[in-house]
Parts: C-alpha cells; structure tokens; sequence
C-alpha cells in the first residue's frame, strides 16, 4: 500500500547507488543475494536479542532489496535473477520472526508461527495470481511495475511488512500482540488477494 509512495522518495537515492555499485562491476544477483546474507545476519541478531542492532542491519538488507532491481536495469535483466529475487525476500519474511521465536521461544512461539502462517498464504496468493495473471495475458508494465511478475497491490506489502519488523525491534516485548495484529492484517490482504482474482480472472 506504502511502497509506491514511497519508490518516489527513495528511487532517486537508490538510483545513484546503483549506478555506482554497476559501475564497480557489481551483478544484480551478487546484491540480491548480499541483501539475504545481510538479512538473515538481521534475524541472528535478533536471535540474540540485538534488537536495535537487527533493525538496522535489516534496513540495509532492504536498501539491497531496492538496489538488485536497479543494478538490474544497467547491467541486465534476467529471468533467473527475476525469481531469485522474489524467492530470497520470502526466505527474509520468515527469517525474522524466527529470529524473534528463537529469543523468547515461550513467548513468541505461537504468535510467531500464526504470522509466518500467514507469510506463507499470502506469499502462495501472489504468486499464482502472478502466474495466472501471466497465463492470460493480463499482466502488463503496469501491474509488473518493474518486477518480473505481475504482483497486484495489497493492504501489507513490503513498506508495511518492513514497519512492523521496525516496531517488534522497537518493542520487543509486545511482538506477540503486534504479530498477531500484523498476522490479521496479512490474511486480510490473502482473502482480498483471492476475491480480486476471483473478479479477474476467467
């Protein structure tokens, strides 16, 4: 709901980066694959209950996230960097509340399944849309919006999903109740995800 909101303040940042980071012969892939490697050090720290620490560490692995895309556009696009790029933010989605299952098991266990429960339907929701939106000849430069499938807009994407990351490390002793909160939301956006693919598709 956020992100194109905010691609308008941070595209021209992000473009600067990336020009430099092509320019030092850097591939798309090696800064999709750097973001997860910088995320999943955000989950171990969260693990250990380095909660501000984490937070930020994940914050670059998100500016890596931006950056694969815009490398991507100087150097080449390809469609195995395409899914190595969706693949690898739902390997991050489900790092980080683990981080937070694993450092306080007792109180963030249940919690923390309900939300990767509803990464994990939701993650399913956008892309068969994706696909089938694909198989149909639906999908356009618009609803692809320079991604390498058609991802429809939802109520929790990818700003929203990266603000609740914020407040767990902010509060970390609510993150069972703001999970939870954050778990309602995502299968909010599941359930409008399928009632559009319903209206939309043959």
């Amino acid at each position: 709901m956020l992100d194109a909101r905010l691609r308008q303040t941070t595209d021209p940042i992000v473009e600067r980066l990336a020009r430099w980071l092509a320019g030092m012969g850097a591939s798309a892939n090696m800064v999709t694959v750097a973001g997860l490697a910088i995320g999943l050090g955000a989950a171990w720290l969260i693990a250990e209950q380095h909660f501000i620490a984490g937070l930020a560490v994940g914050a670059l692995s998100r500016l890596c996230d931006g950056l694969d895309g815009a490398v991507a556009r100087r150097t080449g696009k390809t469609d195995f960097g395409g899914l190595l790029d969706i693949v690898l933010d739902f390997v991050f989605y489900g790092a980080i509340p683990l981080g937070f299952i694993l450092a306080d098991p007792q109180a963030n266990a249940i919690a923390g399944a309900v939300l990767i429960l509803t990464f994990y339907a939701n993650g399913g929701s956008v892309l068969a849309l994706a696909l089938m939106l694909e198989k149909q000849g639906k999908a356009d430069d618009r609803t692809r919006a320079g991604k390498a499938l058609a991802f429809t807009e939802g109520l929790m994407e990818a700003s929203e999903t990266y603000l609740f990351f914020a407040l767990f490390c902010l509060f970390p002793g609510a993150f069972a109740t703001l999970a939870l909160v954050f778990a309602g939301l995502t299968a909010v956006t599941f359930v409008a995800r399928l009632r559009r693919a319903a209206r939309i598709l043959d």
